[in-house]
């Protein structure tokens, strides 16, 4: 596995955007996410998403 091949973030399936309200609740700070509240699974906000990449990206 080549150093490029470690970093390369791989896309991840999101779930879709909402319409409009209600919106599903962050699962880390609870504010109000992008995506329908009938959405099964965890939810992020966008700050949180953006915080979660940060923790994750690579730091080579």
């Amino acid at each position: 596995m080549s150093e490029e091949d470690y970093c390369t973030v791989v896309e991840s399936v999101k779930p879709p955007k909402a319409d409009g309200p209600p919106y599903a609740e962050c699962v880390l700070c609870r504010e109000p996410t992008e995506y329908p509240e009938s959405y099964k699974g965890i939810t992020l906000c966008p700050r949180c998403e953006w915080l979660e990449a940060q923790r994750s990206a690579c730091s080579g």
